[in-house]
């Protein structure tokens, strides 16, 4: 055992001494195959790269020639349809050609750094030959140029860049062809409110593909640095086509703007204007920008995370609605004269009703300024229209000289024009707007915290004001008159005018009727009753018998015969100055007061004449219908209702009143002779 221990121990020893030498002997080849796959690795990091590079120069390459091509049946395709989808092709084409250049500029950098990693390695452990090396960095020379020329001509100087030209003049051709529709239709005064429903409705510019092919135009320019070419394009075409819509309506009224220009305008085509105006207005923010926000939308909204499209949109109204703004703010600028009222009312109403439409249209930071403008228009109309009704009270008070004197006590203008402009402002057209006017200047004038008042007081306070100050003219007027009878026919005429022509109108209802009846009809009663005690008391008092019964028996009949001419001296009298200074042309109110002077008049001639009848010859004096007549002949003269003999009867009147100044005619014969006038 101990021999065999002997001997496997020198085994092992041997073994041990031959396991040394082998291990010394393969040593360098293991460092050789470490080195080996270190090499391998570095030069698989750099072939890698390198073989992608080259797999994306072999695409460029391709999409190039298949740009070109589909370019070529761009420009002979004539059917619209056809050129969309193949525009479609073209914008696919394009966006691989770019991602296909964007691949080739980003991987050219990184395979040279590991190229020259690659050779840096080789030439610091000497794995391979000078020969291969230098060759390497030939390679390495080569590609740097390539990446610093090459790739940068192919982004800016070559086929993508002229395809990206192409798609500019695509754009800006599509957007151009995109037209807004039905825009005169819709302007005409004979369209039905449901047609002008359906175009509201239909604010849609082009068709899906063509609005699917602008929006890739539009991502693709704005990908590939054209962003501003591209907003650029879109805000001068739709500028174009949105104003060209409006010319169509042939706005020519705005070229006059300034407060001075339009104070020279005649009132009737201002007032055309103005019309015109709010319609437009309507109908651009109703359709056309409308639809020009719709498209702006929908083209732009995925650029810039859609930030960039409200600032477009912005753009294209901007100058369309200024011009719209300055003549607005020039007719709230300009005179305010009366009749301007119902034409700033329907201005403020009209864009009152547009408020919400137009706050969600311009909605945004990029819409402040137009909404700010839209505001001071509106600011503008509430400070005109209060100026304007205001000073309509302070000159219908203050200037008597303004509207031409009625001499005979007929119902002067400035009432009539007055009651007509307060009727018009208090019907259901024009008051809630007047309302609304009156409670936003309470409001900047009190503070929002003050005490509101009711709406019907604020209108009915306005219009007291106004009603005020014509009662104060009309007093005024009264004070001018010469004659003792006229200022009460003045006054009863004016009074039962304003009653009459307010009662059973919406300005009566305002007011409230008792308020009218004692503010006007009671006056005028009143009138109508000094009108009768100065004008036919008069008369009446020549037929009064006291004085008679004072009268000795002998001298009765000469005093009896002498009233009975006095009173109709005094009867002719009248009837002159009823043919020459007063008028009572209400034809309800004359038959009033013919039936009441009528009544006063005949009975008491009746009571006389039937009381002295025994001293009376019956063909010394006129039955009592024929008194009655000559009174209904002065109320009737002139007012289209006389009968066929009223001329006949003047002239013998005339006749009588010759004779009745003539010393030499005796009061007897006088008397007999107006039988005649039967």
């Amino acid at each position: 055992m101990e021999a065999s221990l002997e001997r496997m121990e020198k085994t092992f020893d041997l073994l041990d001494e031959k396991f040394s030498t082998a291990s010394k002997r393969v040593s360098p080849l293991q460092s050789l195959s470490m080195a080996n796959k270190a090499l391998e690795t570095r030069i698989n990091r750099a072939v890698s790269p390198a073989l992608s590079l080259l797999e994306n120069f072999k695409l460029s390459e391709s999409l190039q020639h298949k740009l070109l091509q589909i370019s070529t049946k761009l420009q002979t395709q004539k059917n619209p349809e056809k050129r969309l989808q193949q525009l479609v092709e073209y914008l696919d084409c394009v966006d691989q050609l770019n991602d296909s250049i964007n691949s080739i500029s980003q991987e050219c950098e990184p395979t040279i750094q590991k190229l020259q990693e690659v050779i840096e390695f080789l030439s610091r452990t000497k794995a391979t030959d000078q020969f291969r090396i230098l060759r390497l960095r030939e390679t390495l020379v080569t590609l740097k140029a390539l990446y610093e020329a090459e790739v940068d001509a192919m982004r800016f100087d070559g086929l993508l860049d002229e395809a990206l030209l192409n798609l500019q003049d695509e754009f800006e051709f599509l957007l151009l062809q995109l037209k807004h529709g039905n825009i005169e239709e819709s302007n005409r005064d004979e369209v039905e409110e449901e047609k002008q429903e359906m175009v509201r409705e239909d604010c849609e510019l082009g068709s899906e593909l063509e609005v699917e092919v602008l929006r890739r135009i539009s991502e693709t320019l704005a990908a590939n640095d054209c962003l501003d070419i591209c907003i650029d394009i879109f805000v001068k075409a739709r500028y174009r086509r949105a104003a060209k819509a409006l010319m169509r309506l042939n706005p020519d009224y705005l070229k006059t703007y300034t407060p001075e220009e339009i104070d020279s305008m005649e009132w009737e085509a201002l007032e055309a204007a103005i019309s015109l105006w709010i319609r437009h207005f309507e109908l651009a923010v109703k359709t056309v920008f409308v639809s020009e926000k719709n498209l702006c939308n929908k083209v732009l909204s995925n650029i810039m995370e859609g930030s960039i499209w409200p600032e477009c949109f912005i753009k294209i109204s901007d100058k369309i609605m200024a011009v719209f703004f300055r003549f607005g703010e020039g007719v709230a600028r300009s005179n305010k004269e009366p009749q301007k009222l119902f034409k700033f009312l329907d201005l403020f109403d009209s864009l009152e009703k547009l408020k919400p439409e137009f706050s969600q249209i311009f909605e945004g930071e990029a819409g402040e300024d137009i909404c700010l403008r839209y505001r001071e228009l509106l600011k503008l109309l509430v400070h005109a229209s209060c100026k304007v009704f205001w000073e309509f009270g302070l000159q219908i008070e203050g200037n008597q000289d303004a509207f031409q004197f009625s001499q005979d006590g007929s119902v002067p203008k400035i009432v009539r024009y007055t009651i007509n402009y307060l009727k018009c402002l208090a019907s259901e057209n024009y008051s809630e707007a007047m309302v609304k006017v009156l409670k936003t200047e309470h409001i900047w004038k009190q503070g929002i915290l003050a005490k509101p008042e009711t709406d019907d007081n604020l209108l009915k306070d306005a219009i007291f004001n106004v009603m005020e100050a014509l009662q104060r003219n009309v007093e005024s007027k009264k004070l001018r008159y010469g004659d003792k009878v006229l200022p009460h026919i003045f006054s009863m005429n004016t009074y039962w005018y304003i009653y009459m022509r307010s009662r059973n109108s919406e300005l009566g209802k305002l007011l409230g009727d008792q308020v009218m009846k004692k503010r006007y009809k009671v006056i005028a009663e009143e009138s109508a009753y000094m009108y009768q005690k100065q004008a036919w008391g008069y008369v009446v008092r020549f037929l009064e018998r006291e004085e008679i019964k004072s009268e000795k028996k002998e001298a009765t009949g000469v005093v009896i015969r002498g009233k009975l001419e006095a009173f109709m001296k005094g009867l002719d009298e009248i009837r002159q100055r009823h043919r020459s200074n007063y008028s009572i042309p209400d034809v309800d109110l004359r038959e009033q007061i013919k039936e009441a002077t009528v009544k006063l008049v005949v009975n008491a001639y009746t009571g006389f004449v039937d009381e002295y009848s025994n001293v009376l010859q019956v063909k010394s004096y006129l039955p009592p219908e024929s008194i009655k007549g000559l009174i209904e002949q002065i109320f009737d003269r002139g007012y289209g209702e006389g009968n066929v003999n009223v001329k006949r009867r003047e002239r013998d009147l005339r006749d009588l009143s010759r004779r009745r100044n003539s010393s030499s005619v005796d009061h007897s014969y006088e008397m007999k002779d107006l039988g005649r006038f039967i």
